[in-house]
């Protein structure tokens, strides 16, 4: 087995060789050759693209408990001088996911050395590319390969700068938010700017619209009540002042606690830029990009965590609200009980998606033994 050591020097290599959502091929290949030595009873590579699912245990029909990680990387660049720094221009690990990653393979090197874990129950180990575009997830349940296993329950944590090294972060509830990017493209007619009676200029249809969603943003005493809408951008016309603007594009990202609610929000917002448009007699088009279901958890399930962390003595925090960023761990819980948790990477680190974020390589031996315990115990 190899040492606490190695496993950093796994974190930081992959820290230095990070890969876009969809170009993880680097995480890939060391996560297979790695697994390779531990001799899984399965082992699938290129699940999905960059996709690895690692299995412990030889009955299919035995209870099978579903751990994930995360591989993939933002096009953020890192100004910091790590001594591990990426090699990749404008390409960082900037959400923890080449931590996620190590805590896992640590996780499989806890049951190569311990049969018992897997003696009555199967142990399948997901590590996922594409989580910061939303569609890696549904790439490894598409596989087929996780419904041959009698899944009872599926777990991914987080880590979550702003809280304490290693403490628990619980939530019965929705754990992240469902959020989708929306585009709407509005076109109409472009004239010259002396004659604009004879064109349609979406001017005024792309201020009523921003105004419009401003009213939907909303916070009450349940979930369900929670949307939000933020503008992204605005493009209208060009910078020609002999025309009247013909066409236009209004952006915004729109938010909610439930995937319900979210449903909702969506057929508001699109019902309303669709009357906006027939009024204004423009066509309308409609594009999204980044969906994310909201990370509904299994109360039950969430509630054994939390006693049984308790009583071990963990630290252990239940979350008043979700976080209402986003976390495509959501499309397990579609399929499968589970839940989304997060462990704290200090109280003053650097936020998610910041280019001074590091994953502190001190939660990595804590976080894999709340999987190990949650193995070890059957929490399903």
């Amino acid at each position: 087995m190899t040492s606490q050591h190695d496993i950093l020097d796994i974190r930081h290599r992959l820290h230095a060789h990070p890969g876009l959502s969809g170009s993880e091929a680097y995480a890939h290949d060391l996560i297979v050759s790695f697994l390779q030595s531990l001799n899984p009873v399965a082992l699938h590579s290129h699940v999905g693209g960059y996709g690895v699912i690692a299995v412990w245990g030889s009955d299919r029909t035995a209870p099978t408990l579903a751990l994930r990680a995360d591989t993939d990387a933002l096009p953020i660049d890192e100004p910091n001088d790590l001594p591990y720094r990426s090699t990749v221009a404008n390409v960082a690990h900037k959400c923890g996911h080449d931590g996620h990653t190590a805590i896992m393979l640590r996780v499989a090197e806890m049951l190569a050395a311990s049969p018992d874990l897997y003696a009555d129950q199967n142990v399948m180990l997901l590590f996922q590319p594409e989580e910061e575009t939303g569609y890696g997830s549904q790439k490894l349940i598409d596989s087929g390969i996780m419904q041959q296993y009698n899944i009872k329950a599926v777990y991914g944590l987080h880590n979550i700068p702003g809280y304490r090294e290693g403490e628990l972060l619980l939530n019965p509830a929705t754990f992240a938010a469902a959020s989708v990017g929306v585009k709407y493209k509005l076109t109409g007619r472009q004239t010259h700017a002396s004659t604009p009676e004879k064109g349609v200029n979406p001017g005024l249809a792309v201020a009523e619209i921003i105004e419009t969603f401003a009213h939907f943003n909303a916070k009450g005493d349940h979930l369900s009540d929670f949307r939000q809408s933020t503008l992204i951008g605005v493009r209208l016309g060009e910078e020609a002042y002999g025309t009247s603007a013909g066409d236009a594009e209004v952006m915004f990202t729109l938010r909610a606690f439930t995937n319900e609610s979210m449903s909702a929000l969506r057929q508001m917002a699109d019902k309303e830029v669709m009357s906006i448009a027939e009024k204004n007699g423009l066509q309308l088009s409609v594009s999204e990009s980044d969906p994310f279901n909201a990370a509904e958890n299994t109360r039950e399930l969430v509630e054994r965590l939390g006693s049984h962390f308790s009583a071990a003595g963990c630290a252990v925090r239940n979350l008043a609200e979700p976080f209402r960023w986003s976390e495509d761990f959501a499309n397990y819980l579609l399929h499968w009980p589970g839940a989304l948790f997060g462990v704290g990477s200090g109280v003053d680190h650097a936020e998610l998606h910041h280019p001074l974020y590091d994953f502190p390589d001190g939660i990595i031996g804590q976080a894999a033994n709340y999987f190990h315990e949650i193995v070890k115990n059957k929490i399903y």
